[in-house]
């Protein structure tokens, strides 16, 4: 599957630019239907996710079960803390290594840590949040791989959540992110926006999402 990855020619697709208050994204569909359909289905066969505590996540106090699957891969030593839960790295699988080469061909970034999470179906979600916890190098773009069903992706300014006298009239931003896609968030969007991956109940078909991040050096032991 590396050599597929090695083969898309990197100037046969173009960067969409989304910029907005405190936003800057970029997004692309680089991997074609074909390898992509490789991807996924050798994602869905090899991939094995969390179960137990690393099956749930932590709101307000109180544990919920996961509304999708997760699991997380990186290099020796890193662990990333998110709403109370501590999450290892398992050692880099083959084909998830070589999307992380890919992304450097891309973009020249080095990522050091994937949280890869599977939908089911349109049932399966992600709430409202940031990715802003410390674990994170802020200097670094994340990078979102997608695979399967096509998804809205929904981003909204932390000032267009406050209560009324205090809101800003900031429009939300929607992106689908197709099969094969590449979103880019660059500073400081994680800082500003919050983001989700809502419910939709007509999608009967499965994607995975690899979500690639630089991790502050002094977390690594």
């Amino acid at each position: 599957m590396a050599e597929c990855l090695e083969k898309i020619d990197l100037n046969s697709f173009t960067w969409r630019k989304i910029r907005e208050i405190d936003l800057d994204l970029e997004y692309a569909v680089p991997i074609p239907k074909p390898i992509a359909n490789t991807l996924l289905k050798e994602l869905e066969e090899t991939l094995c996710y969390f179960t137990g505590d690393l099956a749930q996540i932590k709101v307000f106090g109180k544990v919920y079960p996961l509304p999708r699957q997760q699991v997380a891969f990186g290099d020796p030593g890193i662990t990333y803390t998110y709403s109370g839960i501590t999450v290892p790295a398992l050692p880099w699988p083959p084909l998830v290594l070589s999307l992380r080469d890919f992304l450097y061909k891309l973009k020249g970034i080095k990522y050091d840590f994937v949280l890869v999470n599977k939908y089911k179906n349109g049932n399966d979600h992600m709430g409202e949040h940031r990715d802003n916890e410390p674990d994170l190098d802020p200097n670094f773009p994340i990078a979102s791989v997608s695979l399967g069903a096509e998804r809205p992706f929904v981003l909204k300014h932390r000032d267009a959540r406050k209560p009324k006298p205090f809101r800003k009239a900031i429009p939300k931003v929607t992106v689908i992110l197709g099969h094969g896609s590449v979103l880019l968030m660059n500073p400081p969007t994680n800082e500003k926006w919050y983001h989700s991956l809502p419910t939709r109940k007509k999608i009967l078909g499965a994607r995975i999402n690899l979500t690639f991040r630089k991790m502050c050096v002094k977390n690594v032991r």
